[in-house]
């Protein structure tokens, strides 16, 4: 099993300390001792056995700014390229991403990095802030906020798997970069102890029964003046229109509510968020999202009707995303 030095606890205390959140952090490590003690998984020895295999290489470049997230150094011969490749392999399925690392191109499910450009030239900039990011499936975005010089980027995702594929990419990256990912819900952070400049929450608003319950957490882990990064799924429409699908949208079960744009802006709004814009609206393509050697299982192409790709299988709108950017 994970201890806590597999998630650097020690030093993710001291940054939280410093960052002035001194109560969770004194609190943070028996919280995740009861999570480790509590959540056993079957496929945690194979994980744990994928990440030994991993050679200690020198990386002599890491970029965390380029479109893959990257560590390099001197050329691997090919049957150390492919012995890598099949130990990163082993802790499939990839969904976000992508990664180069030694040599190794991980074409995760999802090309993560086109939101983030989309992004971007929309917030705020990291350079010194305390990020928190919830949802962060295996931390991609987590390196790409470190690369743009956050002082602190935490991640939480309960999925055990996203653990190992981060510790992976860190053991090639190096421990020198202030991103931490912990296996944690969004429900167990506490709801007046945090203070962070910006808070992402992006593919989790519509997987969640209570939008506003959601909006109000989200307040709550921010600063006054802090900044909030939303991204989720949306319909097109007026103020006042949301779809709630009968079953599933896009063959995902847990999928509540898609409000249009202007209603979810009013919602953020009324929960005390000022200056909410929208930032982006993209209808995903087959292109971002779609089947790899990294991830073999169904994805967005078998999701939408293969006589209207303009709809899901189950009749829906295609996925169409929108990123509203608030201050508190």
């Amino acid at each position: 099993m994970p201890d806590l030095d597999f998630f650097r606890m020690d030093s993710l205390v001291q940054a939280l300390q410093q960052a002035g959140m001194r109560q969770w952090a004194e609190q943070l490590p028996g919280q995740v001792e009861e999570e480790i003690r509590n959540r056993q998984h079957g496929d945690l020895p194979r994980w744990r056995a994928a990440l030994d295999e991993l050679p200690t290489l020198e990386a002599s470049l890491v970029d965390l700014q380029g479109s893959s997230v990257t560590a390099a150094g001197a050329a691997l011969q090919p049957q150390q390229v492919d012995a890598l490749k099949q130990a990163l392999l082993r802790l499939s399925p990839w969904r976000k991403g992508p990664y180069h690392l030694h040599g190794v191109q991980v074409d995760t499910e999802w090309r993560s990095d086109w939101k983030w450009e989309r992004l971007l030239p929309h917030i705020r900039p990291l350079e010194g802030r305390c990020v928190l990011d919830i949802g962060c499936g295996n931390g991609y975005h987590v390196w790409r906020m470190a690369g743009e010089g956050a002082r602190l980027v935490l991640g939480i995702d309960p999925n055990w798997l996203f653990m190992h594929q981060f510790a992976a990419v860190r053991h090639f990256t190096g421990d020198s970069w202030p991103a931490w990912l912990l296996p944690l819900g969004v429900d167990q952070l506490p709801t007046d102890q945090l203070a962070f400049d910006t808070v992402f929450s992006m593919g989790v608003f519509y997987h969640r029964r209570s939008p506003i319950d959601h909006l109000l957490q989200l307040r709550s882990f921010l600063k006054p003046g802090g900044e909030l990064v939303l991204e989720t799924l949306v319909i097109e429409g007026k103020e006042g229109e949301v779809l709630l699908p009968a079953d599933r949208y896009a063959q995902m079960r847990n999928v509540w509510f898609l409000p249009s744009p202007p209603t979810l802006l009013r919602w953020m709004e009324r929960v005390g968020f000022r200056d909410v814009r929208v930032a982006d609206l993209n209808r995903t393509s087959v292109d971002e999202q779609r089947s790899t050697e990294w991830m073999q299982f169904d994805s967005l192409p078998d999701f939408l009707d293969p006589s209207d790709p303009s709809r899901t299988v189950e009749g829906y709108p295609s996925p169409l995303r929108a990123v509203l950017i608030a201050t508190l």
